[in-house]
């Protein structure tokens, strides 16, 4: 192939000449910030095709206008059948894939970075060992030699077809190697303005932590839990998309990224305290940060002060401490919305829905709907109507999912218990002056306030009440968890993530009650108060419901949201983080988990990270997390606000084997 190719290439299988690097960027796109080019092998006719990928053609449109030379939309009328085709069938006519440009660091000596590409199908595709290899042997035959070309399965069966190929026959890198060699990874896209602070540790941010303000930008190794609300972050080491962070960092509409060489820019240290731009785009090959001139609106504030966050009005009436299993989601202004979210999915586990069909009955152009793909995924063989697609999902949701048992303290116990002192009402009356005020002094009234409210016993009749819903519901318990279910959370433009505490096995009544007060102490923590301000919310029209709650031990858990953080286009992948240790250690940034993704369309998962773990999971585990993705896609049906059933869910879950125990369940505010 000569360096004059076409922009549309076709290039006959047994031609010898190789795509140069050269040839190859004159023909590339760009996806996730790396140069690609799209391929197709046609068996039928021994002819190997370059696409020209500037314009990111789909693969079914070059082989209409290219190779069968029909109309495009003929193929689109029946879609379905193109892709089984194309991605399924044994006997398949085409081989469809795409290569992939990445950049390895100079080694001593070399003065050019190293170049190296990877070759993957779309995570769909089912081909057996031999396509694989014979995909691979037919690009390889047709690159410059001199440049490296590693397969990358992409799905868990490829990566089980791979494992029995030598190496030296079919050269591979996996996807969770490849992420962790990234240096750039966009978490959540954006443009802003501010002042760039750079820290090297987190001793040394925690030095400098008072002096961090609303405009700054944020770089340093890893952005822990308890950063206060600024304009844009930065991460300089691999974490996960769904640390408390990070999902803080989504709720806020900030530019968010992985850049593990930034701190090693050349220049970047002279701009440590001045005014930048700083863009975190997906289809640049690294994040962007500029000098700039601050803007003449810094003295008006935070831009997002003009965006208030409206409560519903909660009801502080006198109400029974309630079981879960009682609870609708319409109660969530009397005991908030992780509890009220629980006493539905309770409902939904012994009732049904008629809402589990609705992600997959909206149009995803061409297609009318994903009913079909549905019934595979439920295994349904007969007739696939909503009435025997409906029956599968409770049935699978029956089998699979249980909710530990629980109370649900409301509102007004929290609000009597406040009533019941004085001393705390004078404080509480004193940190609402100061923030009317706007003083300095309202970090150490709200550590005094958060003191007394510990240290205030509870009355006699409030504890006499725990006790008998404890006695009655959930006698037998050795340990219990108890969570947070505020009103002041979940909301748009107010996730609250890690903000509220939760206080682990609690064995008695007073190791119960004192985390009862540890988490009525955290409405009221500085960092809580101060992220609610921002956004609008007033101290007086917060409160705080408590979940007490079975502690359930079990050897896997984590956290998944029913989209593609890194990919708010994709509607087919949930995003799994699994940790083999406390979920804790995943929504906290602690432990690194794995991160998998699943195809709850036309199935299968693929590993994106290893985290901290040694190797990745086994095949009955990998299956048993498929179906987790699938009931979790089902429950943002049920859940989601609108009829679009669109707004993705965020999950923490727990699994013993095909048993999965859900702990918490709610919206997920992803990246427009």
């Amino acid at each position: 192939m000569s360096e004059t190719l076409p922009r549309t290439s076709v290039v006959p299988a047994t031609l010898d000449v190789p795509l140069t690097v050269p040839t190859f960027m004159k023909l590339a796109g760009s996806l996730a910030g790396f140069p690609f080019v799209k391929v197709v092998v046609d068996l039928e006719k021994a002819e190997f095709h370059f696409i020209d990928s500037t314009g990111n053609p789909l693969h079914v449109r070059y082989i209409a206008e290219h190779i069968l030379g029909e109309p495009v939309e003929v193929l689109l009328r029946d879609i379905d059948t193109f892709n089984h085709n194309v991605y399924v069938r044994p006997d398949r006519r085409f081989l469809l894939g795409l290569l992939a440009m990445h950049r390895r660091g100079r080694d001593d000596g070399d003065e050019e970075e190293r170049v190296f590409l990877s070759l993957e199908t779309v995570e769909a595709d089912t081909m057996s060992a031999d396509m694989l290899l014979s995909f691979y042997r037919h690009v390889r035959a047709h690159l410059d030699p001199s440049v490296p070309l590693f397969l990358k399965p992409a799905n868990h069966l490829q990566e089980s077809h791979v494992a029995r190929i030598p190496q030296e026959e079919l050269p591979r890198l996996l996807a969770h190697e490849l992420l962790s060699q990234a240096p750039f990874v966009p978490l959540n896209p954006g443009t802003t303005y501010g002042r760039l602070r750079l820290f090297t540790s987190t001793a040394d941010y925690r030095a400098a932590a008072g002096t961090v303000e609303w405009h700054d930008i944020v770089v340093m190794p890893r952005v822990p839990d308890d950063i206060p609300r600024v304009s844009g972050l930065v991460n300089t080491e691999h974490t996960t998309p769904l640390s408390h962070t990070n999902v803080l960092a989504t709720g806020w509409g900030i530019p968010n990224a992985i850049q593990t060489d930034l701190l090693d820019r050349p220049g970047l240290a002279g701009l440590d305290g001045t005014w930048v731009r700083y863009e975190v785009d997906p289809a640049a090959p690294r994040i962007l940060v500029e000098a700039a001139e601050p803007p003449d609106t810094l003295d008006s504030g935070p831009p997002w002060t003009a965006e208030r966050v409206t409560l519903e009005r909660p009801e502080t009436d006198a109400t029974e401490i309630t079981p879960l299993s009682h609870l609708r989601m319409g109660d969530h202004y009397r005991f908030g919305t992780k509890a009220a979210n629980l006493g539905e999915l309770c409902h939904v586990l012994v009732h049904g829905s008629r809402r589990w069909l609705g992600f997959y009955q909206i149009p995803r152009p061409p297609r009318p709907d994903l009913l079909g793909y549905l019934a595979g995924q439920l295994g349904v063989t007969g007739p696939a109507d909503e009435a025997a697609l409906t029956a599968a999902a409770e049935r699978l949701l029956r089998q699979h999912v249980e909710v530990p048992r629980g109370i649900a303290l409301p509102f007004s116990l929290q609000q009597e218990f406040l009533e019941s002192s004085p001393r705390i009402q004078q404080t509480i009356g004193r940190v609402k002056m100061a923030l009317e005020a706007g003083t300095d002094h309202v970090e150490s009234l709200c550590a005094e306030l958060q003191r007394m409210i510990v240290e205030t016993r509870l009355p006699d009749d409030i504890l006499r009440r725990i006790d008998d819903a404890i006695v009655t519901h959930l006698s037998g318990v050795g340990r219990f968890v108890v969570r947070s279910s505020s009103n002041a959370e979940d909301l748009a433009g107010f996730s609250a993530a890690g903000v509220y505490e939760s206080v682990l096995h609690a064995r008695t009544l007073d190791s119960i009650a004192d985390g009862i007060k540890e988490v009525w102490a955290s409405l009221v923590s500085a960092r809580s108060v101060r992220l609610r301000e921002q956004a609008g919310i007033q101290l007086e029209d917060c409160y705080m419901g408590v979940i007490v709650q079975e502690w359930v031990d079990v050897p896997l858990g984590g956290v998944l949201v029913t989209c593609n953080p890194a990919d708010p286009r994709d509607f087919r992948n949930v995003y799994v983080n699994i940790s083999t240790g406390s979920v804790t250690d995943v929504v906290s940034g602690t432990r690194d988990p794995l991160q998998h993704l699943y195809n709850t369309v036309e199935g299968g998962g693929r590993t994106i990270s290893l985290g901290s773990a040694r190797s990745d999971l086994d095949t009955a585990t990998k299956d048993s997390l498929a179906r987790l993705a699938l009931i979790g896609r089902l429950l943002q049906s049920h859940f989601s606000p609108d009829y679009l059933y669109g707004v993705p869910v965020d999950i923490e879950w727990a699994m013993d084997g095909d048993r999965i125990t859900l702990l918490q369940i709610r919206p997920y505010r992803s990246a427009p």
